[in-house]
């Protein structure tokens, strides 16, 4: 199988639900508080690694109890860990509050996530070399990011970004991605623009340089827009209790049907139903399927070519 190398943030999700959501100034009871792994580096090199990829993970932790916890489970996960930084910081935190339609909220402390330079990443250009994929978010500096998806398109390694948390991305940093993962609210801001229709903004993306875009829908699945094609892949209806992680699920799944060698539709259709089975659990990375889950679902896609 082809290499996956993951690089991004991990953080210690702490999480509670709380129904009906507080308005400015208002206190709440919440309940069902838990500390779960999280971070969405650390989530997508999970889901790859859960659902059988050969998969190394670049981040960086604090020396503290929730580093080594986290570093623990990412390997109970199949992931490597030996590329993981340990940092005079704390390791990056997550708030989010859930309510009870499954929605969630979330506020972030980076802590060691913000001290992953490019020149870290320099130090480690023959992880990257060695990579057939490099998947990148967005919860560690923008600069990195930049840097690396330059660096992986120098080595001849293919290029995944989810741009999440969203922010305007450069036409450099475009130019060097194949697929690009937005969900419709990430597409405006990845661009800077609500203007157009989604045909006329992937269209947009291509040509400043991005390979494939691929729209992410939650429940109604995810779009695929080429230069040359559009195919929707409608998901199954599953019921939601949390959909923390869905978008990393899809993503880490993505990456590995990529380095399986199928083909993009396939690829797609695998991860839209992993990430369906992710929204029924609750938490990041507790709620990440193993590739017997997927496998042996009964829930079924729909694959359409768009009009």
């Amino acid at each position: 199988m082809k290499k996956i190398v993951v690089l991004g943030s991990m953080n210690m999700d702490l999480t509670i639900l709380a129904d009906p959501f507080p308005e400015k100034g208002e206190t709440v009871s919440g309940k069902e508080y838990a500390q779960i792994p999280g971070g969405k580096g650390a989530n997508q090199a999970v889901a790859a690694g859960r659902i059988g990829a050969d998969i190394s993970f670049i981040s960086a932790c604090g020396k503290d109890e929730f580093g080594d916890t986290l570093i623990k489970e990412l390997g109970k996960s199949n992931v490597k860990t030996e590329n993981i930084m340990r940092m005079d910081n704390h390791t990056g935190i997550a708030l989010i509050v859930r309510e009870g339609d499954g929605d969630n909220r979330i506020i972030l402390a980076a802590g060691a996530n913000g001290q992953i330079l490019p020149s870290e990443i320099k130090a480690l250009e023959s992880v990257i070399k060695k990579a057939d994929f490099l998947l990148l978010q967005l919860e560690i500096p923008i600069k990195t990011v930049a840097y690396a998806a330059s660096l992986a398109k120098e080595l001849g390694t293919i290029v995944i970004l989810d741009p999440a948390p969203a922010v305007e991305l450069s036409d450099s940093l475009l130019s060097n991605i194949d697929y690009l993962l937005p969900n419709e609210h990430e597409l405006d801001l990845v661009l800077g623009t609500k203007t157009g229709s989604l045909s006329e903004k992937a269209a947009i993306l291509t040509g400043k340089g991005v390979g494939t875009v691929i729209l992410t829908e939650g429940s109604k699945g995810v779009t695929i827009i080429s230069k040359s094609n559009e195919i929707k892949i409608a998901a199954p209806k599953m019921k939601a209790v949390d959909t923390t992680a869905a978008g990393d699920t899809f993503a880490g799944v993505f990456a590995y049907g990529l380095a399986k060698d199928w083909n993009l539709t396939k690829s797609a259709e695998f991860a839209v139903k992993a990430a369906s089975i992710s929204v029924t659990k609750v938490g990041a990375q507790s709620s990440i399927p193993w590739f017997k889950e997927v496998d042996t679902s009964t829930g079924s896609v729909s694959i359409r070519q768009a009009q």
